[in-house]
């Protein structure tokens, strides 16, 4: 996948993100019960097109990778975090995860971020050694804190430092 098939999100692109999100759900990465029709709006004021990166193919978003804050303190704003990475099942295996997941460490580091978090179900071993291969590192576990499918799940948190 060539760089320059990502770019930042744009408001005309929250159907087809909504449509991804919506087709891509699976308890391997959602803690959330599946949404059901009336969705709510893709964009809000919490999620807006500025946070958002889209692995564009051509015809429209085929992934998507979303940056924001862990939390609102002015003392944890050198940190961002991804709060969501979704790749079309049609298109995996293709490098699109690791596309976004790259530039979206070199967008915090541009928006003046030295650290970088993400939060991970632990029985999501294939998105795991992706981040591990990324130079993420485990930095927490909350076992079993989440219950799907009835079974206990982990939480996982990861970092890693932007700094070159």
């Amino acid at each position: 996948m060539t760089p320059s098939a990502i770019r930042p999100a744009r408001p005309g692109d929250a159907e087809a993100l909504s449509l991804l999100d919506h087709t891509t759900w699976s308890t391997l990465h959602a803690v959330a019960p599946r949404s059901q029709p009336p969705f709510d709006p893709f964009f809000d004021a919490d999620h807006r097109p500025e946070d958002y990166l889209v692995a564009d193919l051509g015809e429209g978003p085929v992934g998507y990778i979303r940056l924001g804050f862990p939390t609102r303190l002015a003392c944890n704003r050198h940190v961002r975090q991804i709060q969501g990475l979704v790749v079309a099942e049609s298109v995996r295996g293709r490098g699109i995860a690791r596309a976004l997941l790259r530039a979206a460490c070199d967008e915090a580091r541009r928006r003046g971020a030295t650290r970088i978090t993400l939060r991970v179900l632990g029985h999501n071993a294939p998105a795991r050694a992706l981040y591990e291969s990324e130079g993420f590192v485990v930095e927490g576990v909350l076992p079993g804190e989440f219950l799907l499918d009835g079974a206990y799940v982990d939480d996982v948190f990861m970092g890693r430092s932007l700094n070159a």
